[in-house]
C-alpha cells in the first residue's frame, strides 16, 4: 500500500519499551547497589532487549543444562510450524531412555504425547525427553544440534556453541550470559511456555501405568513471587546456572546467572537483579490497544468519510525512574478504500525513543466501512450543496 500521510507527535514520558532492540544499551540506576555472586551475570527487559546490569556477560562459559532452553525452543517452533502438535505420540527409542542424569525414566518403545515429554523438560530437566524429542524433530540428535547452532547463530548469539540437547559435559560447547539472555527471551515469546513452567510438583504418568513425581527445578518460582519461568543448569564444570524471568505490572525481566558456587547463590544472585530492576526501571503505556488513536483516517469510497483507529498491541517504553526521554509518535495512515472491516492493518505508528526508533505497531480499524453506493453519493453530493 502507498503511504497516504504522515505526522508527528511529541510528548515526554517516564516508562518502559517494547519490540525493536535500540541502538544503544543505557544503564541509568547505580550498579554498585547490586551485589552477584556468580562468574558471569546479565539483566535485562523482556521487552526491548536493553540491559540494565551485566557481568562477564560475553565469557565463553559451559551452561550445562540451560542449553535446553535452545531444545525448547526448536521444539515449540516446529509445532508453530505445522510439522507437530502437542497431542503427538512420540515413541521412545532405546538411546533416549538410556539417556543419564535428571531423568523422567522414559521406557524404550513406549509412546507419550509431546506435551508430556515438554513438560517434564521445563519442570525437572528430563535428558531423555530431550533426546527423544530430538530425534522426533530432526532424525537424530546430531542433526537437531546443528539445527540449535543454526538458530543460535540466527539470533545473534556469537557466543554459543551447542554439543548435545542436554547440557550433559562433551568437549566444545559453551555459551554466555548475553547469549542466554537472547535465547531465553526468545523462548518465552511463546506463551504455552508458561503452562508449563509454573509447575511445582506433579505425577508424571507412563502408558505402562507407572507414575514418575517431577519437581521443578527452578525453587524461584517458590522462593520469588514474581518468578513464572526459568530454566536452571548444573555439572561440576559449569557450576550452578540459572535463566530466569519475573514480571510486575507491565515489566518483565529476564536475568541469567552462570557459574555460581552454591545452588542457594544461583538464586539469591537473581533474585537480587530482579529486586534491582524493579526498583531501578519502569514501563509507560506509550500506546494503549484499547484506545483510539485522536487522529481518523480518511477512507476513499466509504458510507464515512474517516475511520476511527487503534494500535494492534500496547506499547511501553522502558526508562531507568529517575530518567525522561522524549518520546515521538509518526502516524502512517496507508492508502485506503471501502470495504474496510473492523481489524484490518489501515497504517502503524512508529514510537521513537530519544530520536531512535523503539518500536513500530500496526494500526487496525476500530470500525467497519462499508462501499458507498450511489445513493450515498447523491445525498452527500445535496448535503454539501445546501450548506
Amino acid at each position: 500500500m502507498k503511504k497516504l500521510s504522515a505526522f508527528i507527535l511529541s510528548l515526554s514520558i517516564l516508562g518502559c519499551s517494547a519490540a525493536a532492540l535500540p541502538k544503544k544499551t543505557e544503564v541509568f540506576a547505580d550498579e554498585q547497589k547490586l551485589t552477584v555472586n556468580c562468574k558471569s551475570a546479565y539483566l535485562c527487559d523482556f521487552n526491548s532487549g536493553e540491559c540494565i546490569y551485566k557481568e562477564n556477560e560475553t565469557e565463553r562459559l559451559p551452561i550445562a543444562s540451560v542449553c535446553k532452553v535452545m531444545t525448547l525452543t526448536l521444539c515449540f517452533e516446529a509445532i508453530e510450524a505445522g510439522k507437530l502438535t502437542l497431542n503427538d505420540k512420540i515413541t521412545v527409542s532405546e538411546r533416549a531412555s538410556g539417556m543419564g542424569g535428571s531423568q523422567v525414566f522414559l521406557q524404550t518403545g513406549l509412546s507419550y504425547p509431546l506435551s508430556d515429554l515438554i513438560k517434564s523438560i521445563v519442570v525437572c530437566s528430563a535428558n531423555d525427553s530431550c533426546v527423544a524429542v530430538s530425534e522426533t524433530v530432526s532424525g537424530s540428535e546430531e542433526s537437531f544440534v546443528a539445527l540449535m547452532n543454526k538458530r543460535a547463530e540466527e539470533l545473534g548469539c556469537s557466543d554459543t556453541l551447542f554439543a548435545n540437547c542436554t547440557g550433559l559435559p562433551k568437549e566444545t560447547q559453551y555459551s554466555c550470559a548475553r547469549d542466554v539472555a537472547i535465547m531465553f527471551s526468545n523462548l518465552i515469546k511463546n506463551e504455552t511456555y508458561f503452562e508449563y513452567s509454573k509447575i511445582w510438583l506433579e505425577d508424571f504418568c507412563h502408558p505402562d501405568n507407572r507414575t514418575t513425581t517431577i519437581t521443578n527445578t527452578n525453587k524461584l518460582i517458590r522462593k520469588y513471587s514474581a518468578c513464572d519461568g526459568g530454566k536452571t543448569g548444573f555439572t561440576n564444570q559449569a557450576g550452578f546456572c540459572l535463566a530466569s524471568t519475573a514480571k510486575k505490572d507491565s515489566m518483565r525481566l529476564v536475568s541469567v546467572v552462570l557459574g555460581a558456587d552454591t545452588g542457594d547463590n544461583r538464586f539469591k544472585s537473581a533474585i537480587n537483579m530482579f529486586n534491582y530492576g524493579f526498583a531501578n526501571y519502569k514501563n509507560a503505556v506509550v500506546l494503549d490497544k484499547d484506545v483510539n488513536l485522536s487522529d481518523k483516517f480518511a477512507v476513499d469510497c466509504s458510507k464515512k468519510q474517516s475511520l476511527s483507529v487503534h494500535p494492534a498491541r500496547s506499547s511501553y517504553v522502558f526508562t531507568a525512574i529517575n530518567a525522561t526521554p522524549e518520546i515521538e509518535r509518526n502516524v502512517i495512515a496507508y492508502d485506503i478504500k471501502a470495504p474496510v472491516k473492523k481489524g484490518d492493518v489501515v497504517g502503524k505508528i512508529e514510537v521513537y525513543k530519544d530520536g531512535v526508533l523503539y518500536d513500530t505497531v500496526d494500526l487496525i480499524a476500530a470500525e467497519n466501512a462499508d462501499k458507498a453506493t450511489y445513493g450515498d453519493f447523491f445525498k452527500r453530493v445535496a448535503r454539501d450543496w445546501t450548506l
